[in-house]
């Protein structure tokens, strides 16, 4: 199957731009005194900046972050571009360029050196701590299910029922009671789930309760409660 190239008017007009741009900050870098590889340098220093503080503002955009610094340094290199193009345009005497241009002609790389490392190596902002496993266990909902013996789903302490005449109890013939079930959140079984599948792939054996209790920092009644359930 044959591919057709067909041209894009926007990728074409960037390219057209970034030469031109790029002429112009090389005519005015030597004019300013900045003759052979020097004169080269200075306007990718320029673009590097500028997409630099561009790909930080979106960043920083993304993760609801301040903006002003990527903003002062796109706007710094994007001056820098556009006096280079205004100043080439016949406005200025590239003969005799006044000593303040030179100045800062002269200055820019110390400059763009600040720009970029500020930009690079800005901390990015930390993301919201997630709920962990043992806020989960400690939740109200799950230690009043753990105190009463839980049931299939939690739910909030219901209003004290009416006092009932007391009843003498029918004699018990098996002494010794069946343990109260615990009821275990389905997000606490799949988080444990998880941590028995990883002890299994690294260890080659089941994952017991202690080790399971340990990891997930859960009492001992609810560990064998979800114990059970991996099972």
């Amino acid at each position: 199957m044959r591919s057709t190239l067909r041209p894009d008017a926007v990728l074409v007009q960037a390219v057209i731009a970034g030469a031109l741009s790029f002429s112009h900050l090389h005519d005015l870098a030597a004019a300013a005194g900045q003759d052979g590889w020097k004169a080269w340098a200075y306007p990718i220093s320029v673009d590097l900046l500028l997409v630099a503080a561009w790909r930080r503002l979106r960043t920083l955009r993304e993760t609801g972050a301040p903006t002003r610094s990527a903003w002062t340094w796109f706007t710094v290199a994007l001056a820098a571009s556009l006096g280079a193009n205004v100043a080439t345009a016949g406005l200025l005497d590239l003969t005799n360029v006044p000593d303040w241009l030179r100045i800062l002609v002269a200055g820019w790389p110390a400059l763009a050196f600040l720009g970029g490392t500020l930009l690079a190596h800005t901390p990015a902002p930390a993301a919201e701590p997630s709920a962990t496993v043992v806020d989960l266990v400690e939740s109200p909902a799950v230690e009043t299910a753990i105190e009463r013996g839980g049931t299939a789903e939690l739910q909030p302490d219901p209003e004290p029922a009416p006092a009932l005449p007391a009843v003498e109890p029918e004699p018990v013939t098996d002494p010794v009671p069946a343990p109260p079930a615990v009821a275990v959140p389905p997000a606490l079984v799949a988080h444990a789930r998880k941590v028995a599948d990883d002890h299994h792939a690294r260890t080659g054996s089941p994952i017991d309760t202690d080790t399971l209790r340990a990891r997930l920092g859960v009492p001992p009644v609810m560990a064998d409660a979800i114990s059970a359930q991996l099972a």
